[in-house]
């Protein structure tokens, strides 16, 4: 089952309807059945938590966690999880602007070593496997080596995009190259790289399965 569909089951089973959960967690019916038909992705875990609260089950339920109908299992260790933050989305064509929505998390395992995601929208990076919609995982840093897959806002802070890191220091040049032949370089020199700065290295990204 999804979670989604774990909510309607327990929404039903206690008999509540949509508009007293919407009311309960101060949202509209129309919410919560986007809720319950899985329209809504990354459901924050303080909702989770408010909608076990309400629904008389418990988060780990609902997130699918534990569902095994306490048969013993022996041969499955248990994953430490990590929440970090979703900070809207970032370029992976032409730079876009990264909007902070720090309201939402995913929840990864602690070898991830990353301070925030942002969700990748284009198809610039499909050469390193980065497609529309995956997450991707960054570390900050304002320095990134030469080859590195690194978020960097240009033009004042307005816009974002994911590419592949060169500086030529010599040449006082930055080129930012997409794993796409079909984009060009982004190139910035002289005067230009005062509206360039890192936001980070990308570490790790989450796919779905296509």
């Amino acid at each position: 089952m999804t979670i989604g569909e774990r909510i309607k089951e327990k929404r039903i089973e206690a008999g509540l309807s949509a508009d007293y959960v919407a009311d309960k967690l101060n949202k509209n019916r129309a919410t919560i059945f986007r809720y319950e038909s899985n329209k809504i992705k990354d459901v924050p875990i303080t909702i989770i938590q408010e909608l076990a609260k309400i629904l008389h089950t418990t988060p780990e339920y609902l997130m699918g966690w534990g569902t095994t109908d306490n048969k013993e299992i022996t041969n499955i260790s248990s994953i430490s999880v990590q929440r970090i933050p979703l900070l809207g989305a970032i370029s992976c064509g032409e730079p876009k602007f990264a909007d902070e929505d720090r309201e939402s998390y995913v929840e990864v395992g602690t070898e991830i070593k990353a301070d925030f995601c942002l969700r990748a929208k284009g198809d610039s990076m499909i050469n390193a496997r980065i497609y529309d919609g995956d997450i991707v995982f960054i570390r900050k840093q304002s320095i990134v080596e030469n080859g590195d897959i690194a978020a960097v806002v240009v033009n004042n802070d307005n816009e974002a995009t994911l590419k592949r890191f060169f500086y030529y220091r010599e040449k006082a040049l930055l080129v930012l190259k997409a794993e796409n032949p079909e984009y060009k370089d982004l190139e910035f020199s002289d005067e230009e790289l005062n509206n360039v700065h890192v936001l980070g290295k990308a570490v790790a990204f989450q796919s779905d399965v296509k």
